[in-house]
């Protein structure tokens, strides 16, 4: 297989929680493009040198196509448009595509920091032991406080995630996919927030009947992809 994906994995290989890997999956998965996925983790940077990130570290996803290597989940959708423009677009028009980079803002500066509160303890639970002292101290800086304190204010997390999501539940009542009859990528970007809400929480954020849930099994389903564990090469 000629596509390699690094992607960020708890302990557990197999539980794969990053919002902007799963954006670069249902990319590659859109335009019809075979790949295989390594799991990485967070202090695997020697790993990703390769990549040319930087002092600053690296970060997943790195995606190595035919020998080519790009990294952040914008840049290798930019480089599949472009690379594979014979495959159904992610961005349609020049129309959507302005309307997609709303949804990029929206997705990063109102539903990724509600989300993150929630999350994050279970997360720091989840990852592998040896990522736990580099989470605690480049995460806890961050929020401005322990990772206890904030599993100790969860529930008033709560009320906010759910706030966020009420123009996307009203959305979504009325059509399959943000993007119409058929998902592009502003759908991937709001699906990877939510995936990675749904893989990490220790409870449920959405009801099996909510408009949200039922756009997620479509999403997954029109691609193929539900109940289909990552592809590994390790």
């Amino acid at each position: 297989m000629s596509r390699t994906l690094y992607d960020l994995a708890a302990a557990d290989p197999t539980l794969r929680f990053s919002p902007y890997c799963w954006r670069t999956k249902l990319a590659l998965a859109h335009k019809n493009l075979d790949f295989e996925t390594v799991p990485w983790r967070f202090t695997d940077q020697d790993v990703i040198a390769f990549s040319g990130q930087g002092q600053s570290g690296g970060k997943v996803p790195v995606l190595v196509d035919n020998g080519t290597v790009v990294h952040d989940s914008q840049s290798i959708a930019e480089y599949l448009e472009t690379t594979y423009p014979q495959a159904p677009t992610l961005f349609g028009d020049a129309a959507s595509r302005a309307l997609t980079g709303f949804v990029k803002q929206w997705t990063e500066d109102t539903l990724h920091p509600t989300i993150v509160k929630i999350v994050l303890p279970d997360i720091f639970k989840l990852i592998d032991p040896k990522d736990r002292t580099y989470f605690r101290q480049s995460r806890e800086p961050r929020i401005g406080m322990t990772i206890e304190a904030l599993a100790a204010r969860r529930p008033e997390f709560l009320p906010p995630f759910q706030a966020a999501l009420a123009p996307l539940r009203d959305t979504l009542k009325a059509q399959n996919f943000l993007a119409g009859v058929t998902p592009a990528y502003a759908d991937h970007i709001v699906f990877g927030a939510l995936k990675w809400a749904r893989t990490t929480s220790s409870t449920a954020l959405l009801a099996p009947d909510d408009p949200i849930s039922l756009w997620m099994e479509r999403l997954l389903s029109y691609y193929g992809l539900r109940n289909q564990p990552p592809a590994s090469s390790a």
